[in-house]
């Protein structure tokens, strides 16, 4: 586990001074449900846009009760670094395993990406098949049911 004082030392988390946290509160809270919308809406003609959306909303709503129950404000290597703070704030196995599995499903889906444009072979890496559309369709399905909602839904208990 990381301690919050050396992330702090790190520059990688700061406070959030009380000018900026009600701006910053409004800016995640808007944020996690417009990519959660984004994700509803795009499952069905682009999954893959879907599951990043679905991250992302998991993520801005983990950065929304940083912010709003600690003060903490991310600033480098915000993906690990609002992982690695979660971690040590809430002790929450369930909680901790979802965003992971999130965070595990943006990776690879950035991975894809890359090794797509590397190789120019497709222009979306899961265009082609329609198969193919229907598999990532139903991941995305799956994703957005058992990682994105129950984690979504857990964060908002915590908000309370």
């Amino acid at each position: 586990m990381v301690k919050i004082e050396i992330l702090l030392k790190e520059g990688k988390i700061s406070k959030i001074n009380e000018l900026e946290l009600s701006r910053y509160v409004n800016f995640f809270d808007n944020s996690y449900k417009d990519n959660l919308n984004h994700c509803k809406s795009n499952i069905e003609s682009f999954s893959r846009w879907g599951i990043i959306s679905g991250y992302y909303a998991m993520h801005d709503i983990t950065k929304l009760l940083l912010a709003k129950r600690f003060g903490i404000k991310i600033e480098l290597e915000v993906h690990a670094t609002t992982i690695k703070v979660l971690d040590e704030l809430i002790k929450n196995k369930e909680i901790l395993t979802l965003i992971k599995k999130g965070y595990e499903e943006f990776i690879s889906l950035a991975n894809d990406l890359a090794e797509a444009k590397k190789d120019r072979v497709k222009v979306q890496y899961y265009t082609g098949t329609s198969f193919m559309k229907e598999q990532y369709k139903e991941s995305a399905n799956k994703f957005l049911i058992e990682v994105v909602e129950p984690y979504l839904e857990k964060i908002k208990e915590l908000l309370k």
